[in-house]
């Protein structure tokens, strides 16, 4: 009996002091998570990136989760002689996923402890978490961008930065190339494929419209599923039917791959403007983003040199045949998808961009991209001891969720219940804009980039049509002119080019394996005369009479012939389909390479001096005079009255409004936050396309009829932009929203 009381005894002490451990222990965790609190914003303060570089950084003591925390951490963690990561393991503490990778826990979506009291109850939080409150959710994007800041400031710039520089510099390469394919090709594509002036005018026009609704789409998917998904996939799109374009062989199904590779390209300047914003502190923003857009220009230079390197060398060709060809100009276009290939190459190697993951509630994957940028930003400046002390970051609970469907419904009904759901999101986010906290700042921009790339655009094609213009004019006054003339018996064998015949007669005339170039016959008569392989461009014969000839091998289709009498006159095995006489344009092909090759080159001098003053002058200064300045050199264009007059003012404008274009693509991604600044991007990026096809359209109009209503039109639109610029606000030194 003694020893079964003495057991009993011993029993009931040993759960007594058991409960005790319980209890000092439970207390103590409540106490260390009250600390937590408390210090955070203190320990997170902006003062100590005031100190010395060396002595910024805190003694931490690191675990071997990875994760590393500060002074007050560390002295709670030796008060209970074990960590936080190690807590995880006891039976009372909830156990988190990523604590065995050393993630800390996130903020958002729970009130934190306090007062020793628990988190909230499962019902409440559960409500919580279904509706959270725009006010609510607005508020926590508040902090998270202010903590945001602070913990870039914490990363540095060094390695990381620049290499996605690289990579993003690649994607917006890609767009610069797409501007310029169309207009390389064309004058080889028009003859290849045989065609008309409205097919022309569509062809050129095309990229536009692919553009305006790729950057449209993949700038609201971008605020949905990512930036870095995102561009992947319009990027791929880009490059598989800018490969499939170079190959087909029919108008409509190269107009039609040409749509679809602009709705890919799209999608590039939104994403990556807001993609590498994201990762830069507000002293870099300004400056590194301007230095981004030299990539458009290398772009274009890329274009202009390949084409000028490949599409004069005809022999890089081949057929099968007489239905496939596959000439130079083809192998230019292949050339142009290089950038985009590389672009999604390099992709691969970078991360999602950290601050739409935390927009969206995933604390875990923002803090370890971050965590990467630290710690390879600190080893490249040879500090690799220093840590990443960011224990928590706040997260911002989306509103809106994809629709779970379960296991049960049928695949296909899953998809299109996705698909709605993503569609209503966008739509919403869109709307957003125009809400009454963006709405000014939307029409204003929205007016700003109407402006600009009316002007912009509609001049820099104007340019090359008006010193094709110059050059048609130079060349017309070299015609020669014969009238009267009597020829028998005579074999051309030679080129001839540039004249106009009138009143004519040919008898007994042989005209053998020639090339006729803007031949006009006018009121002649040919009798008994043979013609034989013949090569025509810009020939044409009017009112002329043929009596008994023979036509064999030629190009010399019926409408060559205008109101012209054939009296027993035989055409023979005519070249079938448009024959692409290389030579007829040689010298100016050459000329539109190199006068865009010195339009994009001249853009550097711009992006130099807008990179370097973005962030001392302020974005508004930048964007506003330029703008006025542009204005002004518009009115130079009266005096362009010569080739090198006109290449010289090209590059002038050119010149000028590139800091216009910096300045602009920089306040818009500040303008908005984060969950709507791809969106936002996105659709003015689109108005832009289609004030670009208004202002190309127009202008052209007026080529050879008078300069001074295009000059006027652009220097008006610039005067409106810069006004209406001023009216912006200033984003300087603002933390990214």
């Amino acid at each position: 009996m003694e020893e079964n009381y003495q057991n009993r005894t011993a029993f009931i002490k040993g759960a007594k002091d058991i409960a005790k451990e319980v209890k000092r222990q439970a207390s103590k965790k409540v106490g260390r998570s009250v600390d937590r609190v408390s210090d955070e914003y203190s320990m997170r303060s902006y003062s100590r990136f005031e100190q010395d570089d060396d002595d910024d950084y805190p003694v931490q003591g690191s675990q071997d989760g990875g994760y590393y925390r500060g002074d007050s951490q560390a002295a709670n963690d030796d008060e209970g002689g074990h960590s936080d990561s190690t807590e995880g393991h006891d039976e009372d503490d909830e156990i988190y996923e990523g604590e065995y990778q050393g993630i800390p826990r996130a903020e958002s979506g729970k009130d934190s402890l306090a007062g020793g009291q628990g988190s909230m109850g499962a019902g409440a939080q559960q409500f919580r978490d279904i509706g959270v409150s725009e006010a609510e959710r607005r508020k926590d994007q508040e902090e998270l961008a202010q903590q945001y800041e602070t913990i870039l400031q914490e990363c540095g710039h060094g390695k990381f930065q620049w290499c996605l520089y690289f990579v993003l510099g690649l994607a917006l390469m890609a767009d610069g190339v797409e501007i310029f394919v169309v207009g390389f090709v064309l004058p080889s594509a028009e003859k290849d494929m045989c065609l008309s002036e409205p097919n022309k005018s569509m062809l050129g026009l095309i990229v536009y419209f692919g553009m305006m609704v790729g950057a449209f789409l993949w700038g609201a998917l971008a605020d949905r599923i990512g930036r870095r998904q995102s561009l992947l996939i319009s990027l791929s799109i880009n490059s598989v039917f800018s490969f499939f374009s170079s190959f087909v062989q029919g108008y409509s199904t190269f107009l039609f791959c040409r749509l679809l590779s602009g709705v890919g390209i799209g999608g590039s300047i939104p994403i990556v403007f807001s993609y590498y914003s994201e990762f830069l502190s507000q002293e870099k923003r300004g400056e590194h983003l301007s230095w981004l857009c030299m990539f458009w220009m290398i772009g274009g230079i890329y274009a202009s040199a390949m084409a000028w390197a490949i599409i004069p060398h005809y022999g890089w060709s081949f057929q099968m045949g007489s239905a496939y060809q596959f000439h130079s100009w083809r192998v230019f276009v292949l050339v142009c998808a290089f950038p985009s290939v590389a672009a999604i190459a390099a992709l691969n190697a970078v991360p999602e961009s950290p601050r739409f993951y935390l927009e969206n509630g995933k604390h875990d994957e923002g803090w370890m991209i971050l965590k990467q940028v630290h710690d390879t930003n600190m080893r490249a400046k040879g500090y690799p001891e220093r840590v990443f002390s960011v224990t928590s970051i706040k997260t911002v609970k989306p509103v809106d969720e994809l629709v779970d469907t379960g296991t049960d419904t049928p695949v296909w009904q899953r998809y299109r219940l996705k698909i709605m759901s993503l569609s209503q999101q966008i739509r919403k986010n869109i709307l957003a804009c125009f809400s009454p906290e963006y709405k000014r700042t939307t029409f204003m921009l929205m007016a700003v980039w109407f402006t600009m790339s009316f002007s912009y655009y509609g001049l820099t094609v104007w340019f090359p049509d008006m010193i094709k213009y110059i050059q048609k004019q130079e060349y017309e006054s070299k015609t020669k002119t014969f009238t009267k003339e009597r020829v028998e018996h005579v074999t051309f064998n030679f080129t001839l080019e540039n004249q106009v015949h009138r009143e004519g007669y040919y008898f007994n005339d042989k005209f053998l394996n020639l090339k006729m170039k803007s031949m006009v016959f006018e009121d002649s008569v040919f009798e008994e005369c043979y013609f034989e392989d013949i090569t025509s461009t810009h020939t044409f014969f009017r009112n002329c009479t043929f009596v008994a000839s023979l036509f064999y091998n030629t190009d010399l289709f019926k409408y060559r012939f205008v109101n012209c009498k054939l009296v027993n006159s035989t055409f023979l095995h005519n070249k079938e389909g448009c024959i692409l006489d290389f030579s007829d344009d040689f010298n100016n092909a050459y000329m539109i390479y190199f006068v865009n090759f010195l339009g994009t080159l001249a853009v550097l001098p711009g992006n130099i001096v807008s990179a370097l003053l973005m962030d001392k002058i302020g974005r508004l200064r930048m964007l506003a005079g330029s703008s006025v300045i542009s204005c002004i050199s518009c009115f130079f264009l009266m005096f362009g009255n010569s080739e090198s007059g006109m290449i010289a003012l090209l590059c002038l404008f050119g010149g000028i409004s590139i800091a216009s274009w910096n300045a602009l693509d920089v306040i818009t991604v500040e303008l908005y936050p984060s969950d709507k600044r791809t969106t936002a991007f996105g659709f003015l990026n689109a108005l832009c396309k289609v004030a670009a096809v208004l202002g190309i359209s127009i202008f052209q109009s007026f080529v050879g009829i008078t300069k001074a209503v295009p000059i006027l039109f652009a220097a008006g639109a610039l005067a409106a932009g810069s006004f209406l610029a001023t009216k912006l606000p200033e984003t300087r030194g603002q933390v990214l929203q």
